[in-house]
C-alpha cells in the first residue's frame, strides 16, 4: 500500500464540539440571509368578477307639477325606494325600470317590459312596489310564469318550492292564480311586514332561477 493510500484510510482527528456548532450556525445564517434565493410563492391567478346586477328606476315628472303631481311623486318615491332597496339587498335580480303617476290607473300594475303605473294614492306604498316590480320580473308576465305552473295554481318550480317549505314547512306549497301567487305575493296590504317583504324578495329570485 502507498504512502497516499494510508494516509485516506488512517483515522481522522476528531472536530472540536465547539467548531460544529459554530459550522452548523454559520450554514443557518447563510441560508436564511438574503443572498440565497429561495421559491418565491406562487402568483394568485386573478378571478373574473362578476358584478351582481341590480334594479334601477327613474320617474317620469312633469316639467312644473301641479300640487297633485307634487304629492304623488313625493309617495311614489318613497315606496320605490324602499322596495328597490329591499330587491338590491337580498337578491341579484336586475331590471331597469320606468315609473309613472297615472291618475287613470284605479290602482298600480307592473308590465314585463319595466313600466309601473302609480294611480291611487292608497296605492304608493312599498308593499304595492314590491309586488309591481315583482310583475316587471316576470311573475305573471312572462312565459316562464305559465311554463312553470304559473296559471294552473301550484308554482312546479324546485327553487321556489324549496324556500316556501324552508319558511313555512315540508308540505307548503306556493298557489298560484291570476297572475299572483302566495303565500308571500304581497297582494294586499294586510299582508305587509318586514318578515314577509323579506321572503317575497327572496321566492321572486327562487322563481328566476326556476326560468320565470
Amino acid at each position: 500500500m502507498s504512502p497516499r493510500q494510508n494516509k485516506e484510510h488512517s483515522p481522522r482527528t476528531p472536530i472540536p464540539w465547539r467548531t460544529t456548532l459554530a459550522v452548523t450556525a454559520l450554514a443557518a445564517a447563510l441560508l436564511a440571509g438574503p443572498g440565497v434565493a429561495q421559491a418565491a410563492p406562487k402568483a394568485s391567478v386573478p378571478q373574473e368578477q362578476v358584478a351582481a346586477a341590480t334594479i334601477t328606476w327613474t320617474l317620469e315628472r312633469a316639467s312644473n307639477p301641479t300640487a297633485d303631481q307634487q304629492t304623488a311623486y313625493n309617495l311614489i318615491t318613497a315606496a320605490m325606494n324602499a322596495a328597490v332597496a329591499r330587491y338590491n339587498n337580498l337578491s341579484d335580480l336586475g331590471k331597469s325600470i320606468t315609473v309613472r303617476y297615472d291618475p287613470g290607473v284605479p290602482t298600480a300594475d307592473g308590465n314585463l317590459n319595466g313600466t309601473i303605473r302609480f294611480g291611487n294614492r292608497s296605492y304608493m306604498t312599498e308593499r304595492t312596489a314590491l309586488h309591481e316590480i315583482a310583475h316587471t320580473i316576470g311573475v305573471g308576465t312572462s312565459s316562464g310564469w305559465s311554463a312553470h305552473g304559473g296559471g294552473s295554481g301550484t308554482w312546479t318550480g324546485s327553487q321556489a318550492t324549496a324556500l316556501v317549505r324552508q319558511f313555512d314547512g315540508s308540505s307548503a306549497k306556493l298557489s298560484t292564480g291570476g297572475g299572483h301567487f302566495w303565500p308571500y305575493g304581497l297582494n294586499y296590504e294586510n299582508e305587509m311586514s318586514g318578515t314577509a317583504a323579506d321572503r317575497h324578495v327572496q321566492i321572486v329570485a327562487a322563481m328566476v332561477r326556476d326560468g320565470l
